[in-house]
């Protein structure tokens, strides 16, 4: 069996002291010789030498790695956040541990436990099933830095957010500029702060047109999976006054889109159909589905560069940063004509 290449082994080939091999490798040997800097690079190239991951923590006293709690990494709005997340923790030698629990508070406590016990640096939370009692159990006594994001609804700590409420605006003035008045919502079976804002701006538009929210909304809730959207549909059809509607997310239009095709109601000619998101999928179904877009990406990026600015300056005052949304027109909704 061959034996890992250690520091020593390294050091004892450049003919330097482990200090000094250890400063080099961390970008820190400016007081030393090019020809020792060469040298020692060099043979870490040639001996194939990886650094001791454990060994670097107790040198550094960080393990450089930052956790990402996700309740469903199978959603593609998660997909695209977590891409935006590792970018930016890649250029700041970072590593992300990502993880997803399905909304299992149990599960998640586990995962924190033994993050914390890694000596995590940071964590951004963007589950609801974490609480503020978890947080003071768990983060607050072993001063794990976090991040609230999307669909948490604890109020402390730095927050990075999307305009939730502006977004719900924009979705409800795109149906009245149509000319539709008869509308469902597929809501969530379980609303979190950023859904309520959501749709808190979305029924203030019809108010301030003068639509009934109790004759003229219909209001269905399920889970915010394409399975939820899908299962909505036996409700939606129970409506034939409906003319148009809006889902709480992207992933939930999919399964409305495949029950309406099976009942074969066409869109955007029957009913239309606004999603919430902006993933990458809308752009690729048939018809492309109309959408308010959140910049995903932009979000992940964003939350990492809060996160490890409070990881490294820990004193700095806590943050709430929010990015704007915008309506995407597609070929998913159409006039009213009925």
């Amino acid at each position: 069996m061959v034996r890992k290449v250690t520091i020593n082994d390294l050091a004892q080939a450049a003919g330097t002291s482990v200090t000094t091999v250890s400063q080099i490798l961390n970008g820190k040997g400016d007081r030393f010789s090019a020809d020792t800097r060469k040298r020692v690079l060099n043979l870490k190239v040639e001996m194939n030498y990886v650094p001791d991951f454990n060994a670097r923590n107790l040198i550094m006293k960080s393990a450089q790695t930052i956790g990402v709690l996700v309740p469903n990494v199978g959603n593609p709005f998660f997909s695209e956040l977590i891409k935006g997340i590792q970018t930016i923790a890649r250029e700041n030698q970072f590593i992300p541990i990502i993880f997803s629990s399905n909304h299992d508070a149990e599960l998640e406590k586990y995962y924190l436990e033994k993050l914390v016990e890694r000596s995590v640096s940071g964590l951004i939370i963007a589950s609801a099933a974490i609480t503020a009692e978890v947080i003071d159990e768990i983060l607050n006594p072993n001063n794990i830095k976090y991040l609230l994001i999307d669909e948490n609804t604890v109020e402390a700590g730095d927050t990075v957010q999307t305009d939730d409420y502006h977004g719900g605006q924009l979705a409800a003035q795109h149906l009245i500029d149509l000319h539709h008045k008869k509308i469902a919502m597929i809501i969530s079976d379980s609303l979190t702060n950023n859904l309520r804002r959501r749709l808190q701006g979305f029924e203030d538009v019809f108010i301030k047109n003068d639509i009934d929210l109790k004759t003229d909304i219909v209001k269905i809730a399920s889970p915010m999976t394409k399975r939820g959207g899908y299962e909505a549909v036996t409700e939606l059809v129970k409506h034939p006054e409906v003319t148009a509607v809006f889902t709480i997310n992207d992933e939930m239009a999919v399964g409305v889109y495949r029950g309406l095709r099976e009942r074969k109601i066409d869109i955007p000619n029957d009913l239309s159909v606004i999603g919430y998101d902006g993933i990458e999928w809308g752009e690729y179904f048939s018809p492309k589905l109309t959408t308010i877009r959140q910049p995903i990406i932009e979000l992940g990026k964003k939350s990492a560069e809060v996160l490890l600015n409070r990881v490294n300056n820990p004193k700095v005052k806590t943050q709430t940063v929010n990015l704007p949304v915008e309506l995407v027109a597609r070929e998913s909704t159409t006039q009213n004509t009925k």
